[in-house]
């Protein structure tokens, strides 16, 4: 019960001490803000009225010197409090084992989970095997005691930026590991990562996770399907080159990898951070907002052209507004690679919907294909729906059936139409 208690303490007191951190450097924001707007005024002002205006612009500082000081006392106010109170043992989970810590702990994560990790913060999430929001070890015994129906096909979910793979479960209803479970007898695997950290790093954990689960699962494993949910794909695609590269067991029992609105050439919002970053960092005013978004994570800025290995952005300047395209890694042979698509309009072709996609993600992204790049998915591996978002692909009958169909076993398929042949002769 111990180590219990103190992941929830560990948590809440880790809350609290960025909640204060965070309203300091938003108090500290503003008052620049502030500052560069009076600047302008009194400015003006003192050409107007000479020095005339520089007692009300004295009078104006002092007063607003007070007013910032006060509010940055007070974050660090808030934050002791909160620290104090978190600490007083109480009953209950940890947040990042209930559905709405999850929830909030993956935003959190998604913009600035590579701080986090740098600062070993108890908020940073791990790259973990989640059953009801709790954490399984990849130990033998705990996947046994997890897992008690285990089988040999495993089907392995990974959510997209700021979620948590309580994701799945968006729309209500049973989630596609739950149905592929009931309908083909896979297991379904959640897994939960920091995706404010980088792509490679992530595709890194995710290959070490899926060794130890393939080594020690209860059952003999004969067939594993990943399958990820936008920046999810990108790191099965970065997991899937290192295995390749350092010739991993687990990728003999590949046989699909399922990329749902995965941004394989980058997505326009990253793309749109990235500008609003240099445009807004040019002038005093503005440049608070620009520092701001100038904190936004590395998985984020992996975004900007999809890029799965460290190659892609260690020599890479963060902030030029021209970032080069990285180099793909091809994908793995003997595997099938499968990819679903979405746009908001009911055709994907409509001007709207080649402009807006899926509201994250344009449909030549998520197809891996554009006029300069492709990374090899066949167009017959495709599957795409209209009139939907990019979350819409999380949980969808459409795109249910269409799993179902092509993961269902094909040796089971070929067997049933050897056997109906013989029977029609």
């Amino acid at each position: 019960m111990a180590p219990f208690v103190d992941r929830r303490q560990a948590e809440l007191s880790a809350l609290a001490g960025l909640a204060g951190t965070e309203l300091r450097r938003a108090t500290t924001g503003v008052a620049k803000v502030h500052a560069s707007i009076a600047d302008g005024v009194f400015g003006g002002l003192r050409i107007a009225f000479g020095r005339r205006a520089d007692p009300a612009r004295m009078v104006h500082n002092a007063f607003a010197l007070a007013a910032y000081s006060t509010a940055g006392g007070s974050a660090d106010l808030v934050g002791k409090l909160a620290g104090i109170v978190a600490e007083v043992p109480t009953a209950g989970r940890a947040p990042s084992e209930t559905s709405g810590g999850a929830v909030a702990l993956g935003i959190l994560n998604g913009l600035i989970g590579d701080e986090l990790s740098e600062e070993a913060s108890p908020l940073a999430a791990g790259m973990t095997i989640r059953v009801d929001g709790r954490e399984i070890p990849p130990t033998a015994e705990a996947l046994r005691a997890a897992f008690p129906t285990a089988g040999g096909h495993l089907t392995v979910f990974l959510h997209g930026l700021m979620e948590s793979e309580y994701a799945w479960e968006i729309g209500g209803g049973p989630t596609y590991g739950r149905r592929l479970s009931d309908d083909i007898g896979s297991t379904e695997i959640r897994i939960r990562y920091n995706s404010g950290r980088h792509v490679s790093d992530n595709g890194r954990l995710l290959a070490d996770v899926l060794w130890a689960l393939v080594l020690l699962w209860p059952v003999p494993v004969t067939d594993l399907s990943l399958i990820g949910h936008s920046m999810g794909g990108l790191i099965i695609r970065s997991a899937c080159e290192r295995a390749t590269r350092e010739d991993l067991y687990w990728a003999a029992l590949l046989r699909h990898t399922v990329y749902l609105g995965t941004p394989h050439l980058g997505a326009p919002m990253a793309r749109g951070v990235h500008a609003a970053t240099a445009a807004l960092g040019g002038l005093p005013v503005t440049n608070p907002f620009g520092n701001l978004l100038r904190r936004r994570s590395a998985g984020v800025r992996d975004l900007f052209h999809g890029t799965l290995t460290e190659e892609g952005w260690r020599d890479v300047e963060r902030d030029v507004l021209r970032q080069p395209l990285p180099g793909d890694a091809p994908l793995l042979p003997n595997v099938r690679h499968l990819f679903a698509t979405a746009s908001v309009t009911r055709s994907a072709d409509h001007p709207l919907g080649r402009l807006f996609g899926d509201g994250l993600v344009l449909a030549g992204s998520g197809r891996g294909q554009s006029r300069y790049r492709t990374i090899g998915l066949r167009s017959s591996d495709g599957f795409h729906i209209g009139s939907a978002h990019h979350f819409t692909l999380l949980n969808h009958d459409g795109i249910y059936a269409w799993l179902r169909s092509e993961l269902r076993p094909r040796r089971a398929l070929e067997s049933r139409s050897d056997a109906f042949r013989i029977n029609v002769r």
